[in-house]
Parts: structure tokens; sequence; C-alpha cells
């Protein structure tokens, strides 16, 4: 009893004098951080705070390397010592279901586990679902790979809901907090954030990634990044270049793995926004501007591009790629990219070499593998990116050396519409103007563009979700501001998501949207209203209010857009998609609307733009509208709504 107590003793001892110490020195160093992130670069405190931050960086880093070993690892009833090299979240397909597991990888053991519900009060446990001895797991090639058992995809636009569900659930807590609301509402309103959350990183991720063991039945998991499954398979990897032996865990070995998951584990929470602390960043919302210039150092010629992903919602989803270049050691793309940033911290730069081999199917999801010949990742220092001037910058990544640029648009900037200094053109002069000019009744752009994506681009993967590359999109918009007679030539050579981002730069340069500011609060009164005779009524009766020019335009998108809609298992983009690509450009408010309603970057993606969202939605739902029809129905009803 006595040792029992002296043992007790020299524990309480070691944390207060050796753990609690170190723990302050982290907090104060994520202090500093903040503080520096916040203070102007010209202030004289600047360098003082770069000083500190280094010094504190620098010591919890000597510490780290002393304690990981120890904090790391477990000692098994042989008395060796099985070391955690990496933990975390993945999605598993277990049972034609989608399951949250929490996965570790041992140096010699990949164990997936998943948390027992516990009483309050106890701690928690790990339950283990599976594991397999590195020395009997293999990765299967694609054309080894059996099919994948039927997962129902979760339709995109419940995808879509979530995500204005949580920037909703966000938005009221932060007004909750400003107006020193009740704890308890607060507490109510992140459970309904956090289970909205929890969903769409449960539902979201699509990207296969199968296991196998060699002594019996494999396992699929479904990632969201692609960078993710390269680094889960690499760690695998390289702990199997040891001298591997293959074993067989007693019920105790188990049971003493799985109970020390949960003081060895390294990511403790599910990456949601509800899990972070109020003073952490909320990242940045807006508009991500990178050209990707070139990269160097491969040893042999290849096909070579590049993907760019960035940080959404809790987990990463891939926005760009570029064009490949052709058998090379030294790539020069000099391709320019427009990212939207929804909360983001992070991108991700992926350099693939580019596989023409259709044997190499992956039977998880039918798409050929390329091979990642790199990767890398950068934090979005709000700080770095926030200015006007472009910020160049190089990332290494197994040897290769990838240059880029970016600089960042906030959302506020993004909202202005600067209508044209200049008498000719057709980028930011009214639509009325241009049409009367044309002596047409659709702008000769939107007719263009709309033919071109139809002729080829309709069955495209992503067409008008993919960003273009930004120079192709210049070289367009000056081809049109000009009536060059080479447009129809230039516009079959150029690449098709170019042509698409394009037509979305005109609708958004336009002087007003499309739409127009006058009918916008209307619009948002109109589709709010529940009773759906009255809803049809008002939405009609706005379509008719609107100018000729602009209904006439609205109608001929609307169609396109319907037949891109009606390719969906090819190309990926349902009316919902298609909405939330569109709705935000056509219908925006003004930007005395916009001062008045967004309270927070965040806002941004909550109450206008779910709503924008959903009346472009609920005419792309609607039988076909006809000009002639809504013109000949004189019926009068108030915008007042």
């Amino acid at each position: 009893m006595e040792i029992l107590l002296i043992i007790r003793f020299c524990c309480n001892c070691t944390y207060a004098l050796l753990y609690k110490p170190i723990d302050r020195v982290t907090r104060s160093t994520l202090v500093l951080h903040d503080l520096l992130k916040h203070t102007p670069v010209d202030h004289p405190d600047y360098p003082l705070l770069q000083d500190a931050l280094r010094i504190s960086q620098n010591f919890l880093s000597s510490i780290n390397e002393d304690i990981d070993p120890r904090r790391t690892a477990v000692t098994t009833p042989k008395g060796e010592t099985r070391q955690l090299v990496k933990d975390g979240f993945l999605v598993e397909v277990s049972e034609s279901s989608r399951k949250l597991r929490h996965v570790f990888l041992f140096t010699d053991v990949l164990l997936c586990a998943k948390l027992k519900k516990t009483s309050a009060g106890k701690h928690q446990q790990y339950d283990c679902k599976w594991y397999i001895p590195l020395a009997d797991l293999v990765f299967p090639s694609p054309e080894e790979s059996e099919a994948s058992p039927q997962v129902h995809p979760f339709p995109d636009h419940e995808l879509e809901d979530m995500k204005m569900k949580i920037s909703t659930f966000k938005s009221e807590i932060q007004k909750e907090k400003a107006n020193k609301g009740q704890s308890r509402a607060i507490e109510r309103l992140k459970k309904k954030m956090f289970e909205n959350e929890f969903l769409l990183l449960l539902n979201s991720p699509t990207i296969p990634f199968r296991i196998h063991n060699r002594n019996g039945k494999s396992y699929l998991f479904l990632l969201s990044s692609d960078y993710e499954r390269s680094e889960w398979r690499e760690a695998i990897q390289k702990l199997q270049k040891k001298d591997l032996q293959a074993f067989v865990l007693s019920s105790v070995e188990l049971q003493v793995l799985t109970g020390s998951c949960f003081k060895l584990r390294t990511v403790h929470n599910i990456p949601v926004t509800s899990n972070k602390d109020d003073d952490e960043s909320p990242g940045l919302y807006g508009f991500l501007h990178v050209i990707v210039h070139s990269a160097k150092g491969f040893k042999q010629s290849a096909h070579l591009y590049c993907t760019l992903e960035v940080d959404s919602f809790g987990y990463f989803v891939s926005k760009a790629k570029t064009r490949v270049f052709r058998d090379t050691t030294e790539p020069k793309w000099d391709e320019e990219f427009e990212i939207e940033l929804e909360g983001s911290q992070s991108l991700r730069i992926l350099c693939y070499e580019k596989c023409y081999d259709k044997t190499k199917v992956n039977k998880d999801n039918n798409e050929i593998v390329d091979k990642i010949m790199g990767k890398g990742q950068i934090q979005l220092d709000p700080q770095t990116v926030e200015t006007k001037n472009w910020h160049t910058d190089v990332i290494e990544m197994n040897g290769i050396k990838v240059e880029f640029s970016m600089k960042f648009t906030s959302r506020d900037m993004s909202l202005k519409r600067t209508p044209s200094k200049k008498q000719t053109g057709v980028f930011g002069v009214k639509i009325s103007v241009v049409t009367k000019r044309e002596r047409s009744k659709v702008p000769y752009i939107v007719r263009q563009c709309v033919e071109e994506v139809e002729k080829r681009g309709i069955e495209e993967v992503g067409i008008y979700r993919i960003s273009g590359v930004a120079t192709d999109i210049q070289a367009l918009k000056a081809v049109f501001d000009a009536n060059n007679k080479d447009i129809l030539l230039m516009l079959s050579d150029m690449d098709i998501n170019a042509i698409a981002g394009t037509l979305k730069l005109y609708f958004r340069e336009l002087p007003e949207p499309l739409l127009t500011d006058r009918l916008y609060p209307a619009f948002m009164e109109g589709i709010a209203l529940s009773d759906p005779a009255a809803k049809e009524n008002c939405m009609m009766h706005l379509l008719r209010s609107l100018p000729d020019p602009n209904l006439i335009t609205f109608l001929f998108l609307l169609e396109h857009l319907k037949r891109v809609a009606e390719k969906e298992p090819i190309n990926k983009m349902s009316l919902h998609n298609l909405a939330t690509v569109f709705g935000p450009t056509l219908l925006r408010p003004s930007e005395v609307e916009s001062k008045a309603h967004l309270t927070s970057a965040a806002d941004i993606w909550s109450h206008d733009v779910m709503a924008q969202v959903q009346v472009l939605l609920y005419y792309l739902q609607h039988p076909p509208i006809s000009f002639a029809e809504l013109k000949r129905n004189t019926l009068y009803f108030s915008t007042d709504v």
C-alpha cells in the first residue's frame, strides 16, 4: 500500500514539475503565433515577437525529440517496443455502409478501431474492429483489385445543404456570443453544427484506398484527398522496408494494444470546425489566385501535371489541375487558377506522371491511376497572401521543386462590380447595351461559349466547377472584347474549362447581376415563401419584371444548364451543383445590401448564398419556361412579397 502511495506521489510530482511547465510553453507558443499573425510587419515589436516564437519553437522541438519515442510507444507482453507512427480518422466501407474509424499505424501493425460509447464520467476506450500485421499487408494493383461493395453515393445537393446549414449554425453561434446569449442555447447550436459536420465528413469522401491482408480479406477506405491516400501508403511502405515478421496477436496482446491507443493517439478530435477552440483562426474566405510556374528535379522525362487542393469544412478537395506537359524533365506550365476558399487554411500541390495505360484502371472508381511524383503543403498565412502583390514561393517535394505564385482576394472585394470605362467591348458593359449594339437577343459571347461547351465539354467531369487556366480565360476575354475575327478558331483550340470559366467571368463582371440589384430583395423573399402556389406566382412574376435582354439571356442559360445536368452520370454536375456555381454570380446583393447583411466572412456561405442557390435551383427544376408564355401572362402580382 505504501509503495502505491509513493508511486502516485511521484507521478503527481512528475506531472507538476515536468509536463505542466512544458504545457505552459506550448500554450505560450500558440499565443505568440497569434500575436505575430495580428502584428503589422513594420511594428517595432514584430522582430521581438519573431525571436520569442523561434526560441519557444526550438525549445519544444528539442523536448519532442527526447520524449516522443517514449510517449508514442507501447511495450508488448514479450518485452518488445511497438511505436505509434501515424493515426487519424478515416471512412471505412463496411457492410455496404460508411463507418468513421480511427486508424493507428504502429511500427509492425495497422489497427482499425472505433471509440466505444461510454457513460458520463467514465474513461473513453477503443474497440478494435480489425488489425493487419504489416508483414501481411499488401496494396492490390489496379488490375488485381476486386470491385468495391455497392455504396450509394450521397447526393451532391444534400452535401451542399449540409455545408450551408453548418455555415448558418456558425453564424448563429457568433451572434449569440456577440449578444452574450445563454450558454445552453450556444451548446444546442454547437451540437446541431457538429451533427451536420460529422455527416459531411462521413459522406463526402470518394477516393478509394484499398488494403489487403494476404491471409484474408480486403478493406476499403474512402478518402477526400489523394494527398492523404499517398501519405498513408508511403508511411506503410516505409515501415515495410524493415525486416518484419508475421504474427497473430493473442486476446491479451490485442487488449493491451487497443487499450494503449487512447493514450498514444496524436489526433484527438474528429477534424470538424465545432471541435476548434474559439481563438483558432477561422481560415480564409474569398478567392486565391495561384500561378503554377514550373518544376525541376525530375530524373527522367515524363508526361507531367499538377493538381491543387485546399481544405474546406474539415477535409481537403481538389480544386484545379494544370495541363499535361509531355515528355519533359522541366515542365513550364505558367498557368493561373482562381480557387474559391471557404474557411481554408492550407494549400496542397501534387505533381503527377500521367498514365495512358487503360489496363491500369482502379475498379473501385473506374479511373486510370496516375503516379504521384511529389507532394507538398503550405499554410495560408493571411499576412502573406492578403496583399495586392503576387507572393512567389518554391515548394520542395521528394527532390522536386515546384515554383508558384499566389495572391488572395477577400469576399468583400470579390462582391464589388466595376462598370467598364471603355465604350466598346462586352465585359463590364450593361447587357442591354451589348445586345442593342449586336442586334441580338442573347450576347454573342454567351451564345458562343454555350455552343462550344455543348459541342465538346458537356461530358467533361466537373464542367463549370473545375477552374480553367486564368491566362487562357484572360486571352479569351481580350478576344471577345476586341471582337476579333479569329474568335471561333481560338474557341475550337482552347481548353474547355477555360471557355466555361470565360462564361462565368462574363456574368460575374456585369455592372449589375443578371437578375438585377432592384429585384434582389424580392427574389430573397419569394424563395422563402412556404405556400407552393404563392411561390410559383411570385417567382414567375419576378421573371416577367426583368428587362427583356436579361430575361431572354437567363432563359437561354437555364436551358443550357439543364442539358449539362442531363449528363450528370458522366460529368458529375447535378442541377444543384450548377446552381451552387452560378447562383451567387447571377444573383448577388448590391454593395449596400451586402454590407447590411454580412457580419463576418463566414456569413457569405450562410443566409444569402443559400438563398441565391435555391433561387436558381427553383428555376432549374421548373418545367421549361417560355419567354412568350411569360409575356402573354398578364396577371399582376406585387414584388412586395
